[in-house]
């Protein structure tokens, strides 16, 4: 993955093109599509003769433009966090008439639980605290429309215990039961709240923030996972799998 390649060979091969796709914002599509391009670009210095694009569903016309570069038979990966409506139906629209193929989203990477517990590892030795009297709040999502998202966050939650054993692990959701601020409440001084969510966007800005107010959680709030440094690192390993 970290080899340097002469300048004399050929095009990239159709899999050493990529283009990773997330949801985006679309009331004010500019920043998210900003800040999707520099994660790209992180990922691309990881890769090495890969073409590295980047499209939010929210911005206009930009996954079109993100084909048009690449050409044909880009990988597309999902910076998404569940296997729910979005990644199954909304982007499988988007590129029906594409030869292109989906990887499977980032929540559900089989290497992101650990690198969730060597970030939280972190977080609990910067704070001098032991795993085992903390308390984990991973605050995600959701969905009315489907169970996938909720499920696959619990498998999260679940292969991260594996890792890591917390004292008490708690799953709240945006858009279904069991609720962020009702699952916030009495964690104490010695917890973390986990945002597991692919970018910084407005559940992460507004509806986190504003139920762990209500809930007067007095742990540490991180940024979401998504924007985890290691994260760029982990989708470059995602796609060289797939070549």
């Amino acid at each position: 993955m970290c080899s340097t390649r002469s300048p004399s060979r050929r095009a990239p091969a159709i899999k050493d093109r990529a283009i990773i796709v997330s949801h985006g914002q679309p009331s004010d599509p500019a920043p998210a599509e900003a800040a999707l391009a520099g994660f790209a670009a992180q990922v691309a210095r990881a890769l090495p003769g890969w073409q590295i694009e980047s499209a939010t569903l929210a911005s206009p016309g930009a996954l079109d433009r993100a084909f048009q570069a690449t050409g044909p038979g880009a990988a597309i990966y999902p910076l998404f966090m569940t296997g729910g409506w979005f990644t199954s139906d909304a982007l499988q629209k988007r590129i029906a008439a594409r030869s292109a193929h989906v990887l499977p989203p980032f929540g559900q990477d089989s290497g992101l639980p650990e690198m969730a517990a060597r970030m939280l590892q972190d977080v609990l030795a910067e704070h001098g605290w032991q795993a085992a009297d903390t308390r984990l709040f991973i605050a995600a999502h959701g969905s009315g429309r489907s169970d996938r998202s909720a499920r696959d966050t619990q498998d999260f939650a679940r292969a991260l215990a594996r890792h890591l054993a917390f004292a008490e692990m708690r799953v709240g959701f945006v858009e279904e039961s069991p609720y962020l601020a009702d699952m916030a409440f009495g964690l104490g001084e010695k917890s973390i709240c986990l945002p597991f969510f692919a970018a910084a966007g407005g559940h992460v800005q507004e509806d986190i923030p504003e139920a762990l107010a209500l809930a007067d959680f007095k742990g540490v709030c991180l940024d979401p996972i998504g924007c985890a440094p290691q994260a760029p690192a982990l989708v470059a390993q995602a796609l060289t799998r797939e070549k």
